[in-house]
């Protein structure tokens, strides 16, 4: 004969009695750890704002500065913002192509299980590991040593133009450490697009090729940009990888060439933080600089998340 099985509300009134005690537990421990990081956050944001809005003026961030840029009357941050900014867009044009075609490759082509495939997810695991300043020294030996002096040598230049720190050097460095940020988000990406998708097109007669072009890579989209706006983020207040490769410590005119170097935000307040003779007089004006930082970086991502959001929006109406 078969047990009968219990009513439900029988089963009700026996989970009342018996609460599950580690559950609620690790729900209120997540919760408080969540509190906790957004506190942090608060707290930090909080602080550069109280002390950098007094320093933060329309002429400090539209006027170039003058070498004293100790001085509170000099000081100005329009060549740190031009430099950023430039040095961030030229990173992004190169990172997102290689990265893309990468994290197509190791999904769509390459055998999971081969050894070669393996030795590239090992190499881009450890690259994503490898310290910023450790990056600064590969641009500089390889890009600027290597590169740039073989080039200049090929084009008989009189003197150093592309054998020498310059921003499109720095840009490439920052290409280099935010790529496994790109190849592993885009990953994620295209494994998150259902297999029925590239069946159906390729039942109708496409080729892989096309599959790729014309269905997964748009699809995987949202996710593409997901990747290159956490590349933005961390490349945009990066320093180490730059101090040889292309940031200068003051320039009188903006960058207008790819062999030129530039100044940078996160350079500007590490200069302001260690070499100033009064650290009081100097404070305003770095976390005016850091305010100024923080501002461009969140514009920047802000920019990626609403262009993720139409396409997104324009994908489900297609839909």
């Amino acid at each position: 004969m078969s047990t009968p099985i219990p009513p439900a509300a029988s089963l009700r009134r026996f989970d009342r009695k018996r609460p599950d005690i580690a559950s609620g537990l690790f729900t209120g421990l997540t919760g408080l750890a969540t509190f906790g990081i957004l506190a942090i956050l608060a707290a930090i944001l909080c602080n550069i704002l109280y002390h950098g809005l007094p320093g933060l003026s329309w002429r400090f961030v539209s006027t170039i500065p003058r070498k004293d840029m100790f001085e509170p009357e000099s000081a100005a941050v329009l060549s740190m913002i031009v430099g950023t900014s430039i040095r961030v867009m030229i990173m992004t044009i190169f990172v997102i192509p290689i990265g893309v075609i990468t994290a197509v490759y190791l999904t769509e082509y390459a055998a999971s299980g081969s050894i070669h495939t393996r030795i590239i997810r090992v190499a881009i695991a450890n690259l994503a590991g490898v310290p910023s300043i450790v990056f600064g020294l590969f641009g500089l030996g390889f890009f600027i040593n290597f590169i740039g002096k073989n080039l200049d040598q090929l084009t008989h230049q009189s003197g150093p133009l592309f054998g020498k720190p310059t921003v499109l050097w720095a840009s490439l460095t920052l290409a280099v450490m935010t790529m496994p940020v790109v190849i592993v988000a885009t990953e994620e990406a295209l494994k998150a697009i259902p297999p029925g998708l590239r069946e159906a097109s390729l039942a109708l007669g496409a080729t892989k090729l096309e599959t790729i072009l014309k269905i997964v890579l748009p699809n995987a989209l949202p996710g593409i940009l997901t990747g290159a706006i956490l590349a933005i983020s961390r490349a945009a207040g990066e320093v180490a990888p730059i101090l040889f490769t292309g940031v200068a410590y003051y320039m009188a005119d903006l960058p207008s060439k790819l062999t030129d170097q530039f100044m940078d935000l996160g350079y500007h307040a590490f200069v302001l933080s260690t070499q100033s003779d009064n650290i009081e007089k100097t404070r305003p004006i770095l976390y005016a600089t850091v305010l100024v930082l923080l501002m461009l970086t969140f514009s920047l991502n802000a920019i990626g998340i609403i262009v993720r959001a139409r396409i997104r929006k324009a994908m489900r109406a297609g839909h």
